[in-house]
């Protein structure tokens, strides 16, 4: 679908020497967009929709990071449905911390899952008082509002404030080893990525729904606890808690610091639990 809108916005546009210069890329960056990766690279998706007055939007150019309202929270995963029912209670509260986090960092949220953030209800202790922080804040996004701090966050014009990725956490680069272990690890738990998605595997909120999977058997059986402890330690622990903290102080998070707040207390918690397991 992505080429297909590629190509309508290069017509629409007079060719793709004037959509290269409405957007400020090189002609050969249209075509190799075209041609050869079939992908637009997600920084460049807002701009082409201004230069086509809107007729063709960001979400023909990558529906995978701007879906309707009815697509799953996973950026980058086939899964099959969690068996919720055969794990304990405190592990599927788990799952469920995870998979908001999945949620909220995977795209901007929708108007459903909006509302359903509003409705969250939090005790006094510092979690909880992280998700009623996130409930008024999502009572007064609106969707448009969250894609503009989303982008900004996120994609920006070149890259966003953050890149949320393991690789760049880690070594400072994009699509180095740590991403190649934690393929290894994907493939030992059969969890493969979407065919149509273009995002790393070691984006957060792919890491997050895969821990959320483990738990509750999206992949199969659930993972023991020694296993999820392992790729925790591999693949989320050492990186996390710093993503979530600067999403916390991000200069253009307002949504998103509570969720920062979630996901940093969460990582605590976790590698304290997993710490007090061994």
């Amino acid at each position: 679908m992505g080429a297909n809108a590629l190509a309508k916005a290069i017509a629409i546009s007079g060719g793709q020497s004037s959509l290269a210069r409405r957007i400020g890329v090189k002609q050969g960056h249209i075509w190799h967009w075209l041609k050869r990766s079939g992908v637009v690279p997600a920084e460049y998706v807002i701009a082409i929709e201004q230069a086509t007055g809107g007729k063709v939007s960001r979400r023909d150019l990558r529906p995978d990071l701007y879906p309707g309202d009815d697509a799953a929270p996973n950026p980058a995963l086939t899964t099959t449905v969690a068996r919720a029912g055969e794990i304990a209670e405190e592990d599927r509260l788990r799952a469920q911390c995870y998979m908001l986090l999945a949620q909220t960092l995977a795209r901007p949220p929708s108007a459903a899952v909006l509302a359903a953030l509003a409705k969250l209800d939090g005790d006094s202790s510092p979690l909880g008082t992280a998700f009623g922080a996130l409930a008024r804040a999502a009572a007064e996004a609106t969707p448009a509002a969250l894609e503009d701090e989303y982008h900004r966050l996120f994609i920006g014009l070149g890259r966003g404030e953050l890149l949320p990725y393991g690789s760049y956490y880690l070594t400072g680069f994009l699509y180095e080893r740590p991403l190649a272990r934690l393929r290894d690890d994907m493939a030992k738990f059969g969890i493969a990525r979407a065919a149509d998605v273009a995002e790393p595997e070691d984006h957060i909120a792919a890491l997050c729904e895969m821990m959320a999977g483990l738990i509750t058997g999206a992949f199969g059986a659930p993972a023991s606890l020694t296993e999820q402890q392992q790729f925790f330690a591999d693949h989320v622990g050492p990186w996390a808690g710093r993503f979530f903290r600067d999403l916390e102080r991000a200069e253009s998070a307002t949504f998103y610091r509570p969720v920062g707040t979630i996901g940093g207390l969460f990582m605590s918690i976790e590698a304290e639990s997993f710490a007090m397991a061994a």
